[in-house]
């Protein structure tokens, strides 16, 4: 079969690899569909933690189509991969911080993805789909459980205003939780396109500049959700938090990458910046809130392209006004 794999950084290939068969406590799915993440292009540029060669893709969901030794899960079984497997021993996943393991296994970066026909995993995180389901949406599964992780730090009480800043995946599902848990909720973004998706979301403001942000809540924002990873949205976000507000990040910058901030203002104004990272414990609920309706997705779908269209997908920018790629194998 075709797979497209990372063999190096900035080296990524359309190539022929063959058809993985499942161990003892794995299953091999058809990939229906897998999603194209900002992390897939960082991975590319070198800019986050991957040693190649290995086949891209940690978004994605399909049938299963084998299994191996111990494993109780019926052929045909419409799931979604919880691409993170940490160890379960160490003393970060003793304390429950599983999405802390320095052993963590991750599929789609340190083990075989989504990216070709077939892909291989551990039936152990093997989320179950209803079968009626869209074939596509399961692939969202994944970020909605990192954003699901972002929102609990975050802790929204009813009333309380949100600002998102950024208009991507991430951000969108943001606006969806965010309305769920009964915030006022603000999308901050330069695309037209997207403003208007996130008031069809239930965003109950839009704006284009810090500034338009500060006209509307002149005060700030009781938390600020910060979804671009860029530079420039973290530095301004401590600006749009209200006093004794707090500010999470969501968006990944590259590795390295610094940022600068004023410690007296967060101090003086008790403004608290809290990290977002992957998705503990939250992959089941991000399933259920998909399945059910109560999550949107199908208006985030941009383009579904073939493995072939892939690398350059994923070699180049997102397209302006492109929300989310779905690659779709068969």
């Amino acid at each position: 079969m075709q797979a497209v794999r990372l063999l190096k950084t900035k080296d990524l290939a359309l190539v022929d690899i063959p058809q993985p068969q499942p161990g003892p406590g794995e299953i091999v799915i058809k990939v229906e569909a897998a999603g194209v993440c900002g992390t897939d292009r960082h991975l590319f540029l070198g800019e986050f933690p991957c040693k190649g060669p290995v086949t891209l893709g940690h978004e994605f969901s399909g049938i299963v189509s084998a299994v191996g030794a111990g494993v109780e899960l019926p052929l045909g079984t419409r799931v979604t991969c919880d691409p993170n497997d940490p160890c379960l021993t160490c003393a970060q996943c003793l304390r429950g911080r599983v999405n802390l393991c320095s052993r963590n296994s991750v599929t789609g970066i340190t083990r075989d993805g989504g990216f070709a026909p077939f892909a291989c995993f551990p039936a152990r995180k093997a989320i179950v789909l209803p079968d009626d389901l869209h074939p596509h949406h399961g692939a969202f599964c994944e970020p909605l459980s990192c954003t699901l992780h972002g929102m609990d730090l975050a802790a929204l009480r009813p009333g309380e205003r949100c600002l998102i800043i950024g208009g991507g995946v991430i951000g969108l599902m943001a606006v969806q939780l965010a309305r769920l848990a009964g915030a006022e909720v603000m999308l901050l973004t330069r695309s037209k396109a997207k403003q208007d998706l996130a008031l069809s979301f239930g965003a109950t403001a839009i704006a284009a500049a810090p500034d338009q942000v500060l006209s509307i809540w002149p005060e700030g924002a009781d938390t600020v959700i910060e979804c671009a990873g860029v530079v420039q949205t973290i530095e301004c976000a401590p600006r749009l938090t209200r006093n004794g507000g707090r500010i999470v990040i969501l968006g990944v910058l590259p590795q390295g990458q610094k940022v600068q901030i004023e410690p007296f203002d967060l101090l003086f104004r008790e403004i608290s910046i809290l990290h977002s990272f992957l998705n503990p414990f939250t992959q089941q609920r991000a399933a259920h809130l998909i399945a059910s309706g109560a999550v949107q997705v199908a208006p985030m779908i941009s383009r579904l392209v073939p493995l072939e269209q892939l690398v350059d997908c994923i070699a180049n920018p997102a397209l302006p006004g492109e929300i989310r790629v779905l690659a779709v194998p068969q």
